[in-house]
């Protein structure tokens, strides 16, 4: 499904299932969820084993992905990438670094967030443009928008190492002709760093009960 999001030197890989192979796991890796609960435990080997088969398609031999500050996936040198999961989804995308500068994927279940999130991460903005309600059940706009703002975070906080809050990032979406379930959508932001765009271009879709969203950003030629 996350491929539909992205360009062809974006490698990806996905699964419904959850659990990975057993033994999956480097130790390195093992040692970071070893006090976790087993559904943590089985999410992480699962996104990992996305994550590898992303790398066999670039080339690149099986590796660990550690994390850093605020969970960042740490890839291999002269790789970017993302990760996520959520109940019945598990997604890695990875491409080079001569290529892409930074990849941000997310995906959540289509369904209504809990009550008092909606407002915690939008700006009025945003409130004002999105038909929340409306359309039944085939688009929950309000986890369109957490998700949309998930992938803008994985984007800008690898390269700049700084916090981005939800009412930083005012989201537009716009929806393909053709379709209601997908489209593009347009994120412009408050805060600026060197060297980072004011904005970001993504794409988003709907499918099998899930909320998809992506963000490549292309790295910059040299002069």
């Amino acid at each position: 499904m996350i491929e539909r999001l992205l360009p062809a030197h974006v490698a990806c890989a996905d699964t419904h299932e959850a659990d990975a192979p057993a033994g999956s796991l480097y130790p390195e890796e093992a040692r970071l969820v070893a006090a976790s609960v087993d559904r943590r435990r089985h999410e992480f080997a699962a996104v990992r084993a996305c994550a590898r088969r992303a790398m066999a398609v670039l080339g690149l031999p099986p590796a660990p992905v550690l994390t850093g500050h605020r969970g960042m996936p740490l890839w291999p040198d002269g790789t970017v990438g993302s990760m996520t999961h959520c109940e019945g989804y598990r997604a890695a995308a990875l491409a080079r670094a001569s290529e892409v500068r930074a990849v941000g994927i997310d995906a959540e279940p289509n369904a209504p967030l809990p009550p008092g999130v909606w407002e915690a991460i939008s700006v009025p903005s945003e409130r004002d443009r999105l038909p929340l309600g409306e359309g039944g059940t085939a688009i929950h706009w309000d986890r369109l928008l957490f998700s949309a703002k998930e992938s803008v975070f994985k984007t800008w906080f690898p390269l700049t190492r700084i916090e981005l809050d939800f009412d930083e990032a005012d989201i537009r979406f716009h929806t393909r002709p053709g379709t209601a379930t997908e489209g593009t959508f347009v994120a412009s932001l408050a805060l600026t760093a060197p060297g980072m765009p004011r904005s970001y271009e993504g794409k988003w879709l709907i499918d099998d009960g899930f909320v998809v969203t992506a963000i490549v950003l292309p790295e910059v030629p040299s002069a």
